[in-house]
């Protein structure tokens, strides 16, 4: 049975688990290293907003997203 992970350790099982889904590690290095850039565009620190500002910038960062990639996607 294994022991307890500290919270210090859950960020880095959790890219351990994500790693697993690569054919190669420069694979996951090249996908990380865009993915990086980009992730924190949709991740706004939500526990500092209302429900009403969450989704007010959501918008914004869809819209943002749409004009730079030339997408017409939608924020669920």
């Amino acid at each position: 049975m294994r022991p307890p992970l500290s919270d210090s350790h859950q960020p880095t099982r959790q890219r351990e688990r994500a790693m697993k889904r690569f054919t190669s590690a420069g694979h996951a290095q090249r996908f990380l290293s865009a993915f990086s850039g980009i992730s924190p565009h949709f991740r706004p620190r939500r526990h500092r907003l209302t429900a009403e500002d969450y989704r007010r910038e959501m918008d914004t960062r869809f819209t943002t997203w749409n004009q730079v990639t030339g997408t017409a996607t939608t924020a669920a």
